[in-house]
C-alpha cells in the first residue's frame, strides 16, 4: 500500500508536472517538498520557553493574511505545540475558518475595554492543541473605544498578559485586520515579531514600508523595544508567470533571508477550505497547499526556537 507521504509527492508531482517554465526558486522549494515528504518521519517539537507571540499583519488587504493564520496554526498544532489564535479583525474570517460561528458578544471586544478577562473568551476548535479567542463585528468599534481609553496600545498585550504567564500555549498567533490602525498597534505592542505575508504581485511592497516605519516607532517610543520582524512569507505563487518570479526575487533583494524559502502557491484547494471551516491541513492534507504550508511550519518554527 502506497505510504501518506508518497501520496502526497504524487499530488506535488502532479501538480507541478509541465511546468517547463517554472524558476529555480520553485523547483527548489518543490525539491525540498518532495524530500521532506518522502521521508516517513514524525516531527515532535519540545519547547521549554515561553509562550511567544506572534502578529499576522499586513496592511493591504488580500494578501493571505488570516489564510496564513489559520493554516500555520493549524500545522503547529499538528505537529504537537498548544496555539491559540487571537482574531483580531472585525471581519472575522480566522473564527469561521476554524469553523467557528460568528456570535454576537464572543469576540474580545468587552475585554479590551476592561470587562472581565479573555480566558473567558477562548473556544476550543476541532482540532486537536488549536483553540481560538473569535471575533465578530462588534470589535469594529474597539477601534473608536479604545483611542480615547486610557493606557490604549496596551490593552491586548494587558489581556493576554494573564495567559502568557501561565505557558498555557507554545504560540500565540494575533490575525491583525488589514489597516494600521489602534487594533494592528495594539497587537504589535504585545507581539514578540511580525509575520508579514505578501502576495506575489506588483505594489506587494508599497504597504511594508510603512509597516516597518510602525515598527520602528514603537521601538523608538519605547512600547515594545523587542518587537522583531519575524519574515515574509510570499503567498499566491503561481511559477507558470513569470510576474510571480519577478515579485519574489525582487522581495528577496530587499529583504533578503528575512524572507521564507517556502513559497505558498496559488490553490484551488486552499481557497475552497474555509467555506468548510477547515486548514488546509485537515480539508486536503495531501495537495500543494497542505505541503507547502506544513513545510513553512517547520521553516517558522526553526526561526522561533533560534531566538529562543
Amino acid at each position: 500500500m502506497q505510504s501518506c507521504a508518497s501520496k502526497s509527492s504524487d499530488y506535488i508531482r502532479s501538480d507541478f508536472a509541465g511546468a517547463q517554465n517554472c524558476s529555480l526558486v520553485e523547483f527548489r522549494v518543490v525539491a525540498v517538498l518532495l524530500a521532506v515528504l518522502e521521508c516517513d518521519r514524525t516531527f515532535v517539537y519540545k519547547t521549554c520557553v515561553p509562550t511567544r507571540v506572534i502578529a499576522v499583519a499586513n496592511q493591504k488587504g488580500g494578501v493571505g493574511k488570516t489564510t496564513t493564520t489559520v493554516n500555520l496554526a493549524a500545522c503547529i498544532a499538528d505537529i504537537g505545540r498548544s496555539v491559540l489564535v487571537y482574531d483580531l479583525d472585525p471581519q472575522a474570517n480566522a473564527t469561521s475558518g476554524l469553523g467557528l460561528e460568528k456570535i454576537e458578544g464572543a469576540s474580545a471586544y468587552r475585554v479590551l475595554l476592561g470587562e472581565g478577562n479573555l480566558q473567558e473568551k477562548i473556544r476550543k476548535t476541532a482540532f486537536a492543541n488549536l483553540e481560538v479567542v473569535p471575533s465578530e463585528v462588534d470589535l469594529c468599534g474597539a477601534d473608536f473605544e479604545l483611542a480615547r481609553a486610557e493606557n490604549h496600545l496596551r490593552r491586548v498585550a494587558d489581556s493576554l498578559q494573564p495567559i502568557t504567564a501561565g505557558s498555557a500555549y507554545d504560540l500565540v498567533l494575533i490575525d491583525c485586520p488589514p489597516s494600521l490602525g489602534v487594533l494592528t498597534l495594539n497587537a504589535f505592542a504585545a507581539s514578540h515579531g511580525v509575520l508579514v505575508p505578501l502576495q506575489c504581485e506588483y505594489y506587494a511592497l508599497e504597504g511594508i514600508s510603512m509597516l516597518n516605519r510602525v515598527m520602528t516607532q514603537l521601538h523608538e517610543n519605547g512600547v515594545n523595544p523587542a518587537l522583531d520582524l519575524i519574515g515574509v512569507v510570499m503567498t499566491m505563487y503561481d511559477g507558470r508567470t513569470k510576474l510571480s518570479q519577478q515579485v519574489v526575487g525582487e522581495v528577496r533583494e530587499h529583504f533578503g533571508d528575512k524572507v521564507f524559502e517556502t513559497l505558498i502557491p496559488r490553490s484551488t484547494r486552499i481557497a475552497e477550505a474555509p467555506s468548510f471551516g477547515k486548514p488546509i491541513i485537515h480539508y486536503d492534507k495531501y495537495s500543494t497547499g497542505s505541503a507547502a504550508y506544513e513545510l513553512l511550519a517547520q521553516e517558522f518554527l526553526a526561526r522561533l526556537d533560534a531566538k529562543a
